[in-house]
């Protein structure tokens, strides 16, 4: 059973909610159904540095469903990656903070994510990189569960099974829903863990808002040495604001009123 969300993860959602405040607009139910597992990899799991977002040896996490990027952009403000302000200036003309995540704009985002499908091709040939180097970093790429429709994903996953990466990681933050509807009336994915075990991969499945399964499962990987792990979150598009769950009319939210900036604070208290 999922616990109640707790201060930090209610506390992230409202800086999403502030920046849909000021743009009037963004990708809300993959925001927050993203939150625990971008939460519980920058809080206990990544090596990284904030002063030096393009230091040698810490590990990449590479966003791949990158219209969840208002959680991204939370949770890299909040470890000091740029100014807080900045989150006010999101998908303004003078600002870094895109619609999409942008490497050559936002420090600490790892590549430029959006055309679906592109995260774990970059992040196998990083993988593969960081091995030859002999580097003790890794790799974390997270798609979304309707990203995997495409074909690009699984032709990455079967070189990285084929190549042992277990400097690899993928997380699929598994909503069961995507832009218009649920994955199973789209394209059925299931039986989802038994693909990735099939292309190589050690395979396990957790609650994708339990922040203490999430932090045990993710200080677990690699889960054999000799492949690449996939970790199957089990999620809720739009966690957390009890209107938004599992509503496409919030997959992509625009023209938010004031309203419903104060009806989303209220039910993220509730939460």
């Amino acid at each position: 059973m999922t616990p109640r969300l707790d201060e930090r993860s209610k506390q992230l959602r409202r800086v999403i909610v502030r920046v849909l405040h000021q743009a009037r607009r963004g990708h809300v139910g993959a925001a927050y159904s993203l939150i625990e597992i971008l939460r519980v990899l920058y809080d206990d799991v990544l090596r990284f540095n904030p002063q030096n977002p393009k230091w040698n040896h810490r590990d990449r996490c590479i966003l791949s469903k990158g219209h969840g990027c208002l959680a991204l952009y939370a949770i890299l403000a909040d470890k000091g990656y740029f100014a807080d302000g900045e989150l006010d200036r999101f998908c303004t003309a003078d600002g870094i903070l895109g619609g999409h995540p942008d490497a050559g704009k936002v420090p600490g985002v790892e590549a430029s994510t959006g055309a679906l499908g592109h995260g774990l091709p970059i992040g196998l040939g990083m993988a593969l990189h960081l091995r030859i180097a002999q580097s003790d970093s890794r790799v974390f790429v997270i798609l979304g569960d309707g990203e995997c429709n495409e074909g690009s994903v699984w032709e990455a996953a079967l070189c990285a099974g084929k190549h042992g990466l277990a400097n690899l990681t993928a997380i699929v933050d598994y909503n069961k829903h995507q832009s218009y509807a649920s994955t199973k009336e789209v394209q059925d994915l299931e039986p989802f863990a038994d693909k990735w075990r099939s292309f190589g991969f050690a395979v396990r499945e957790v609650d994708g808002h339990n922040v203490a399964a999430l932090r045990e499962v993710f200080r677990a990987a690699p889960f054999d040495s000799s492949k690449p792990s996939a970790i199957i979150c089990h999620t809720v598009k739009g966690k957390g604001v009890s209107f938004a769950e599992n509503n496409m009319k919030w997959h992509h939210k625009n023209k938010v009123t004031d309203p419903e900036v104060e009806q989303l604070l209220a039910a993220i208290d509730a939460a």
